[in-house]
């Protein structure tokens, strides 16, 4: 990239790079800027291929031997080492400048570099001039790892002035179009842009350049590099075709310590074996924030609900054909405590092949965490592709643009979600399923067309066949023994009226535990009959028919309404829903 070989202008290096390396590239080369915010899994391994083949290697060494190996000099900065350079000559021409910045300030800096932040960059800025004015100018890149621990965002009023002094610097340096012109370039790492100055962010003069997970090809790429076909064949029973796509969400770095281990263990890369280290890499790059799932069951074990089966059977087979344009973007699945909807969720992902990640709470009390939890959390879906995302309450989980008092933080967030769902990309690859009993709390923006387009609701059983093929469900999710077939057999239909899907299984635990109590191998039908007879449901009526209803009011298909809603009068019900508030906040 220097103007003299110049071997990092090459278009055969250009196309032997990752493409956020090659934009780098041309727009240092265009002078359209000089500062470039490296983000996302800058951990990973860079992929280059040369003369000596595919090679991979750590982000610094590629930034530095690699993108900047024509660059006479490369300077590097973080907290822990100080500075460092990309060669000995490198070093020697930035001490020769140094001891003249000694002679005018009469410091010592030349025998021994400082180490902390606003000397070095006190001397970084009399370099970049020096190097900016000799004939001809002399290239100098600065990278600075860890960026966040440099400039991190936040009020600026809560910075030590030493910090303010690092800010200062870079902003003049990102907004110096002499130094655009004279190919002084910056070059700032970090995992999350929310965690780094918002004002250095926006900076016309600064670009941002994501570093993204490995896709399904690259991965495949990687391992094929990297190991024989028969040490696939020796170590694993999985082919590299196969261990790339179970590997989606996985690093490099991630991918070869599995291959490592098998080598280490003497064992066998096994099919369950990848699926728990996978899961334990995302809750952990997730910080918490993920639940990784692998759902048991598909719709077979969903007891009733015909209509609302037969619809996501329909979806299954669009996505298992590759017809994604068939597919909704999201679904919403509401109705009344207890009615099963995070069941029903996870049977259908299991359907459709997709392993699940349940999103937890991301929100933080420290300046600038939540909007980088959710960054971070945004990054690991887009690569987890194909996946199903469950939330929860999602009412309460996602909240609204409303919120006031937290310096834009809910309404960034908001807009930030809002935005990925909406994204059509990610269209039959991720799936949102919203979950929640008070749909009527939702906000529009995430309910409406384009984003969770389905919305699904489900009712508590009516009838005592209903709850008779919930109670063969129950019994085999629950691995009971006995011998009643059917509930007829142990409870009267005014004793099951009005229960819910969890109810039953709650009066099942309670026989099961009579039974153990007995020292009993099996539940018998006096078991059945005694805790049928014992459990008092709750006695939230009210609130119950209030789920209910906004279930039907949010619900976009006739087709899944039972008979007695589905040619309601919708301003009769809203009516009702409105009274039933009142009362309730009146109670």
């Amino acid at each position: 990239m220097s103007d003299g070989t110049a071997p990092a202008t090459s278009p055969s290096f250009l196309e032997a790079v990752p493409p956020w390396a090659a934009t780098l590239v041309r727009s240092v080369r265009a002078k359209q800027a000089n500062t470039f915010l490296l983000h996302g899994t800058t951990a990973d391994l860079v992929p280059v291929r040369g003369n000596a083949g595919l090679r991979f290697v750590a982000l610094d060494s590629f930034l530095s031997q690699e993108l900047l190996a024509g660059w006479p000099s490369v300077v590097t900065y973080n907290r822990a080492e100080g500075l460092g350079f990309s060669s000995l000559d490198a070093r020697k021409h930035f001490e020769e400048r140094v001891r003249a910045y000694d002679g005018v300030r009469g410091t010592n800096w030349a025998q021994a570099l400082p180490r902390d932040a606003p000397n070095c960059f006190a001397l970084l800025d009399s370099y970049f001039k020096a190097c900016a004015a000799a004939s001809p100018a002399r290239p100098v890149a600065l990278l600075l790892p860890f960026a966040e621990t440099l400039v991190p965002a936040g009020d600026a009023s809560y910075r030590t002035p030493e910090d303010r002094a690092v800010l200062v610097y870079l902003r003049k340096w990102s907004q110096d179009p002499g130094l655009i012109a004279k190919n002084i370039l910056l070059v700032l790492v970090t995992e999350s842009l929310a965690e780094i100055d918002p004002k250095l962010v926006r900076s016309h003069a600064t670009e941002e350049l994501e570093i993204v997970r490995p896709d399904t090809a690259e991965r495949l790429t990687y391992l094929e590099a990297v190991r024989s076909a028969g040490w696939y064949q020796e170590k694993s029973e999985l082919a590299p075709r196969e261990l790339a796509d179970l590997t989606a969400g996985l690093t490099r770095v991630q991918i070869g310590q599995v291959l490592e281990g098998a080598d280490a263990n003497g064992g066998r890369i096994r099919r369950d074996g990848v699926r728990q280290i996978k899961k334990e890499v995302i809750e952990t790059e997730g910080l918490g924030l993920l639940e990784y799932l692998e759902p048991k069951y598909d719709l077979a074990m969903v007891a009733g609900m015909p209509a609302v089966k037969a619809r996501l059977k329909r979806a299954a087979r669009a996505i298992a054909r590759g017809n994604p344009a068939a597919v909704p973007m999201g679904y919403l699945v509401c109705g009344p405590v207890g009615s099963a909807k995070t069941f029903l969720v996870e049977c259908f992902a299991h359907e459709i092949g997709f392993p699940c990640v349940k999103l937890k709470n991301f929100r933080s009390m420290w300046v600038g965490s939540t909007e980088a939890n959710l960054e971070r959390i945004l990054k690991i879906l887009a690569s987890l592709t194909p996946v199903g995302v469950v939330i929860d309450e999602a009412d309460a989980a996602l909240g609204n643009r409303e919120a006031s008092g937290d310096s834009g933080t809910q309404n960034r967030v908001f807009a930030q979600i809002a935005s990925f769902m909406g994204d059509t990309r990610y269209r039959g690859k991720i799936l949102w399923f919203l979950i929640t009993c008070r749909p009527d709390l939702l906000p529009v923006d995430l309910k409406r067309q384009g984003r969770a387009e389905e919305h699904v609701p489900l009712f508590y059983p009516e009838t005592l066949e209903e709850y008779s093929e919930i109670f063969q469900v129950m019994v085999k999710k629950l691995g009971l023994k006995t011998q009643v077939k059917d509930l007829a057999e142990v409870a009267q239909e005014e004793q099951l009226k009005g229960l819910s899907g969890s109810d039953l299984e709650s009066v099942l635990v309670r026989a099961t535990l009579e039974a153990e109590a007995e020292d009993s191998s099996e539940v018998t039908a006096v078991h059945l009959e005694r805790a049928f007879t014992d459990f008092i449901p709750l006695a939230n009526t009210k609130e119950r028919a209030m789920q209910e209803l906004v279930a039907v009011l949010e619900c976009t298909s006739r087709e899944l309404l039972p008979e007695r809603y589905k040619k309601a009068d919708r301003a009769q019900l809203q009516a009702m829903v409105d009274a039933i508030k009142l009362e309730l906040r009146l109670s």
